[in-house]
C-alpha cells in the first residue's frame, strides 16, 4: 500500500526555544512600577518575535515569574473562577493592576508636572520619553506630545520656539536641540571674552606704571 504522496508532515516550529533564544528576563518583584513595566515590556516583545499565539504567550511569560511574583500568579490562577483559560490580556491587566497601582498614577503625575530646569534638552527628552508611557491618552496625538513637551521647557527656549510651527514631535525636538547647541557656544564665547578681560584688568592692577603714560622730565 502506498505512503500517500511521500511529502513529510511540515516541522512545528519551537516557538518556546525562539521566545528563550531571546533571553527574556525573569522577575521577582520590585517597587518600582517602572521595573515591572520594564520586564511586561521586554517579555511581550519576544512573544511577538516568537509569534506566540495568546495561550503560549501565557504560558511563556508566567515561567518567567518567581518568587514573590510567581506565588502572586499562582494566586490569581487558582482563583480565577472563569471557565475559559486566562487571556494575555487579563494576565496583562492584573500584573499591571497588582504590580504597578499606586505608582502609575504617582508616575502619571510626575510627568504631567516635568519641566526641564536644569536639565539639557536630552536629558529632558529622555526623561519625558520615559515617563510619557504612563500617560497614553495624554500623548495619543503629535499635536498634544508637542504641547507638553513646549510647555516643560525652560521660558527663554520656548519662547524661541513658539513662533515656528512643527511637522511634528522630532522636528520640535530637533530644533530645540540646534538652538541649546548655538546657547552654549554662544555663553562660551561670552565666558572667555569675560576671562580675557578679567586677566586684563588684573595685570593692570598689578603693573599700575604700565597703565600711565610715563611723564617727561621738567628741568
Amino acid at each position: 500500500m502506498g505512503q500517500g504522496n511521500g511529502n513529510a508532515p511540515p516541522h512545528a516550529r519551537d516557538k518556546r526555544g525562539e521566545f528563550l533564544k531571546g533571553r527574556p528576563p525573569v522577575f521577582k518583584h520590585s517597587a518600582d512600577p517602572l521595573q515591572a513595566d520594564d520586564w511586561l515590556r521586554a517579555i511581550e516583545r519576544q512573544l511577538e518575535i516568537a509569534q506566540c499565539d495568546d495561550k503560549e504567550k501565557v504560558l511563556y511569560a508566567s515561567r518567567q515569574l518567581q518568587g514573590v511574583a510567581l506565588d502572586w500568579w499562582d494566586s490569581f490562577r487558582f482563583g480565577h473562577t472563569k471557565a475559559n483559560p486566562i487571556t494575555w490580556a487579563e494576565f496583562r491587566s492584573a500584573f499591571r493592576t497588582h504590580h504597578m497601582p499606586a505608582g502609575l498614577m504617582k508616575l502619571k503625575k510626575e510627568f504631567l508636572a516635568l519641566k526641564q530646569g536644569s536639565l539639557t534638552i536630552t536629558e529632558y527628552h529622555d526623561k519625558f520619553i520615559q515617563l510619557s508611557r504612563y500617560a497614553p491618552n495624554e500623548v495619543d496625538e503629535d499635536g498634544k506630545r508637542q504641547e507638553l513637551f513646549m510647555e516643560g521647557l525652560n521660558d527663554g527656549l520656548q519662547y524661541q520656539l513658539l513662533s515656528h510651527t512643527f511637522a511634528n514631535f522630532q522636528q520640535l525636538v530637533d530644533k530645540a536641540l540646534v538652538i541649546e547647541t548655538k546657547r552654549c557656544q554662544m555663553e562660551d564665547k561670552k565666558r572667555k571674552f569675560q576671562g580675557q578681560q578679567s586677566r586684563s584688568n588684573s595685570h593692570f592692577r598689578a603693573n599700575p606704571q604700565q597703565a600711565q603714560p610715563q611723564q617727561r622730565y621738567q628741568g
